[in-house]
């Protein structure tokens, strides 16, 4: 049987079509005086074509579980491997053969900006208002981050549980920590109706006036005063955190090309980290500077003002989600932020076919309620649920939380005895994964993908929990050593190399991964699922940390591994691929649109076509013609009203 042209792909159909298939040999970006340009989208009848029903020539599907999809990627595995793998293909065939379903990559655009995966400055400026953007929304991830960090190392100081004459520190710490849990959980219930009713950049500054209101609270009390207080202001900042959390990725997401959108969604790990950072030197500094009073907890807490401040004023300015606002109605408004985020003028040819994609989707969901019988028997939305629930239930008990929250006692733990020297190694852990956060969104996410990304990320960090409980069962650390002993300075380098491998996948990719896989109507119903689960099972977490740290000693690292290499790095395995996809093409990979639903909503309503193809056709005029033409030409893709 004749192969395709492509070595990674294979197509169906039922002979050649040259007249339609000859733009596929031509580069993005070619001539202007090339007299036709052709765009065709096809979704397959049957994704699940065996390789003998596969003819040589036509539209192309691909597979992520195909082995011929792939034939220039075999490769020599280990005998015993490859049975293991081939095992649970197997089980999982039926299932992942029938679900997942790749579109033709190069078909589904006229032009595009450019795809290379690495970061470049012309990249950076052609996206500068989507980065813009991005730094807003996420100034409240990075109070999600500070809180995170900083009140472990408020709670650790000796001046602190003075002040407020804690008995019980166990108790303390794990109330001023999990608090903030419980407030974003409640709060991200209800960001998904907001968001929808108001809209993304509204909703963000209203949840953002929670987190001033909670930062006037916790700093309130003196030394002497009431503790209630600072439990009441977590509280509230909780509440505004867990609604940022809900609907900035979602946000960015909807803003982004799918060329970038890996890079610029990634970064809310990035300013996260940053976050944590920053909280954990501020910890430090203050640690040294205040042995007493009330500095020690007002400066931490009181810093939050800043970045709040910031976040409010910079969405003052911000463009609203395209997607939001062709999903209401506002269409031509729609247009011009695509456009302006695109840097494109708003006749440009790409910027019409995205807008009639984009609007493509909308009209498929419109016939559908979102409820929660939607959300959990509908094909192709079920699973995406289920994948979102289980990616960040993994996550939070990778053990990666709790080396966060409880930076000073993990130390502590294994030999850095005394606060200062327990803080500074938390800082220098900050800073490890800040830099290897930043270094890889920026130019290693688009180049390795979403799946294989999570999968090694998973897999390494379970390897090096199970080397940390090794060798501090046994080389346990001597509490009367002035000094960290040799096994210590191992371990500590251990937890930081965990921290490098984590930001490589398991930190950045989540947010990334859920955000890009939802539909329109289900986006910010599904990241409110994502926010949800994060913060209930952070609530769990940072309640149990600081028992299991203190009874399980060695054991919780062996804990932590066994989660991330029997189930974070098994699951993920299975996942579809996402990177260089449109946010519309996931309903197609998903199962969620079939028989050429989507084509249907695109294609010009010209006689003569094949069912299931969308094309459109324009001659040298069209493509230089007026602006009235190109209007034109947007009114048959229901970019603007006729």
């Amino acid at each position: 049987m004749p192969r395709s042209s492509s070595p990674h792909q294979h197509s169906i159909g039922t002979g050649p079509h040259p007249d339609r298939c000859s733009a596929r040999n031509k580069t993005i970006g070619t001539s202007r005086q090339e007299h036709r340009a052709c765009v065709r989208i096809h979704v397959s009848r049957n994704p699940t074509l065996t390789s003998h029903d596969r003819p040589a020539t036509g539209n192309v599907v691909r597979h992520p579980r195909d082995p011929h999809s792939y034939p220039c990627r075999q490769r020599r595995r280990d005998p015993v491997l490859a049975a293991l793998i081939s095992l649970a293909l197997l089980c999982l065939r039926k299932s992942t053969s029938s679900r997942f379903v790749y579109p033709q990559r190069d078909s589904l655009a006229p032009s595009s900006t450019s795809s290379q995966a690495l970061f470049s400055a012309t990249m950076f400026f052609d996206n500068v208002h989507v980065y813009y953007l991005a730094v807003i929304a996420y100034l409240g991830i990075f109070l999600f981050g500070w809180e995170t960090g900083v009140a472990g190392g408020v709670v650790a100081q000796k001046g602190f549980l003075d002040a407020f004459h804690v008995k019980d520190k166990k108790q303390v710490s794990s109330v001023v920590v999990a608090i903030l849990q419980a407030g974003a959980f409640f709060g991200s219930l209800p960001a998904p109706i907001l968001s929808n009713k108001f809209g993304r950049r509204k909703t963000l500054f209203g949840f953002n006036l929670f987190i001033v209101l909670g930062t006037v609270l916790q700093t309130i009390p003196g030394v002497g005063g009431k503790i209630a207080l600072i439990y009441l202001g977590r509280t509230v900042a909780g509440f505004g955190i867990g609604g940022i959390t809900s609907i900035a990725s979602g946000y960015v997401s909807e803003c982004c090309p799918k060329d970038v959108r890996g890079r610029i969604t990634g970064m809310f790990q990035v300013i996260l980290a940053a976050g944590v950072m920053v909280s954990y030197f501020v910890n430090y500094g203050v640690a040294q500077r205040y042995k007493s009073g009330a500095q020690i907890w007002r400066i931490p807490f009181g810093l939050q003002l800043v970045p709040s401040g910031l976040m409010g004023v910079g969405l003052l300015f911000a463009t609203e989600s395209p997607r939001w606002l062709a999903k209401v109605g506002r269409t031509e408004e729609a247009l011009r932020n695509l456009a302006f985020l695109r840097r494109r003028n708003i006749d440009d040819e790409a910027i019409i076919f995205e807008m009639a994609e984009i609007n493509a989707a909308i009209r498929e969901e419109s016939a559908e309620t979102v409820s929660l019988r939607y959300c959990l028997f509908t094909k192709g939305i079920n699973i995406r649920f289920f994948i979102t629930f289980s990616l960040f239930v993994l996550q939070q008990w990778s053990g990666q939380n709790t080396v966060g929250y409880y930076g000073p006692q993990i130390f502590k733990s294994i030999g850095y005895n005394g606060t200062s020297a327990a803080l500074l190694a938390s800082g220098i852990y900050g800073v490890v994964k800040f830099a290897a956060t930043f270094i890889w969104v920026m130019f290693g996410v688009e180049t390795v993908g979403r799946r294989w990304s999570l999968f090694a990320s998973a897999l390494g960090m379970g390897i090096l929990f199970f080397i940390i409980g090794a060798l501090l069962k046994t080389y346990p650390p001597s509490a009367s050593s002035s000094s960290p002993q040799p096994a210590s300075r191992a371990m500590a380098g251990l937890v930081y190399l965990i921290a490098v491998v984590y930001s490589l996948g398991v930190g950045p990719l989540c947010w990334v991964y859920v955000s890009e896989i939802f539909t329109n109507s289900t986006r910010h119903w599904g990241l409110a699922l994502a926010s949800a689960t994060q913060w209930l099972f952070n609530f769990a977490q940072a309640q149990a940390s600081p028992y299991m740290i203190d009874s399980l000693d060695y054991k919780v690292f062996f804990l932590f591994g066994a989660i991330n290499v029997l189930g974070f790095s098994t699951f993920v395995f299975f996942l579809p691929e996402t990177k260089g996809r449109s946010l519309e093409e996931m309903d197609v990979i998903f199962g969620s649109v079939s028989k050429g639903e989507r084509e249907a909503h695109m294609r010009d309503q010209q006689d003569g076509l094949e069912p299931g193809v969308a094309r459109y056709e324009c001659d040298e005029e069209k493509r230089t013609g007026s602006v009235d033409e190109k209007k034109d030409l947007g009114v048959r893709y229901g970019t603007s009203t006729p």
